[in-house]
């Protein structure tokens, strides 16, 4: 399985990426912001993307958007990364079809939980 971590944070990308090494997925590609993420997007296949909410350029909501109406990648399940707590800006998140949030901070069981509703491992 091939995973796109997407956020303008390094050190939140390292954290999560050792998580997803410790859960022994290892093909991970790193972007810092959506633009970025769709330029990798567009020139390699992933299996699912895990991105931040807010980042600069493009924020996690433009990035869901752009993904969805792509057909090509349209149907790659999203995890979106936020600490919002903004009722509006949950609703536009799930208006975009987000297939799952993760509520910072969190956990590596939080982690896996949400990955195992999409995928068992390789």
């Amino acid at each position: 399985m091939k995973i796109l971590v997407v956020d303008d944070m390094p050190l939140m990308r390292h954290v999560l990426i050792n998580m997803l090494r410790k859960l022994e997925y290892c093909n991970i590609v790193e972007a810092t912001d959506g633009l970025q993420a769709l330029a990798l997007l567009r020139d390699q296949h992933f299996d699912l993307v895990i991105t931040d909410l807010h980042m600069p350029k493009m924020d996690g909501v433009d990035l869901l958007t752009n993904i969805r109406k792509d057909t090509a990648l349209a149907d790659i399940p999203v995890l979106m990364v936020t600490c919002e707590d903004s009722t509006d800006k949950v609703k536009q998140v799930i208006a975009a079809k987000v297939s799952g949030f993760i509520i910072k901070p969190f956990n590596m069981n939080v982690l896996s939980s949400q990955l195992n509703r999409f995928f068992f491992k390789d």
